[in-house]
């Protein structure tokens, strides 16, 4: 199974196609017949899309909170919004960990102070006031990709000797743990891209956060 469409109300179904156009989302279909209207649009990259019109949902429009959307850099998302004249807020993080609000004032302004990957934030809202999150998504946590690329024998293990050189400076400098857990987080960073000094960083922060492995 996998996530393919969400389904919100809006009050002028032209209007909120505009806005969704203006952000250069892809209109895949627009159906009107007589009361009913469906307007289906995918943002750029996503494999889900959205769905919303007259006649699709109750008329409840604005009653979406906290849509989420991946960015792999929180400054350049925002600007692209902002040239497309989005008003979109400052960056944030929140004060209990992402998605918290159960605290109060929750949104804490500023990047996350510690740089991690899924902690930065920033919003928007679209004319009926369903609310957009920006999710900034730099390296994955190991096993949140449901696919992932093949390597050859060769490349692993030219890979994994170059994990094993970064881990042994690690083990040298933090307390005691499992070796198998910073791997994971380092070989998952470079299969997607991370430059080796980003893997060590994004391993290193995992096992701070998973397991509050701390430097000696």
């Amino acid at each position: 199974m996998k996530l393919e469409v969400v389904v919100f109300s809006v009050s002028d179904v032209d209007r909120a196609k505009a806005f969704y156009e203006k952000l250069g989302w892809r209109l895949d279909i627009d159906i009107a017949a007589g009361d009913y209207h469906n307007v289906h649009m995918t943002p750029p990259n996503s494999d889900t899309s959205i769905i919303f019109g007259k006649g699709v949902t109750l008329n409840n429009p604005g009653s979406v909170q906290n849509l989420v959307l991946a960015v792999d850099d929180l400054d350049v998302a925002r600007e692209n919004l902002i040239v497309r004249g989005v008003n979109v807020s400052e960056i944030f993080h929140y004060a209990g960990g992402p998605f918290n609000n159960a605290v109060e004032n929750p949104r804490v302004s500023g990047r996350d102070p510690e740089g991690r990957s899924y902690f930065s934030f920033a919003s928007f809202e679209d004319p009926d006031g369903n609310l957009w999150l920006l999710q900034e998504i730099t390296t994955r946590f190991p096993g949140r990709l449901w696919d992932s690329p093949q390597t050859d024998v060769a490349t692993l293990a030219a890979l994994l000797r170059e994990t094993a050189e970064h881990h042994d400076h690690y083990e040298k400098t933090h307390g005691e743990h499992h070796w198998w857990d910073w791997y994971a987080p380092y070989l998952n960073a470079r299969q997607n891209g991370s430059s080796s000094e980003d893997a060590a960083a994004a391993a290193d922060r995992y096992m701070k956060e998973a397991f509050l492995v701390l430097s000696r």
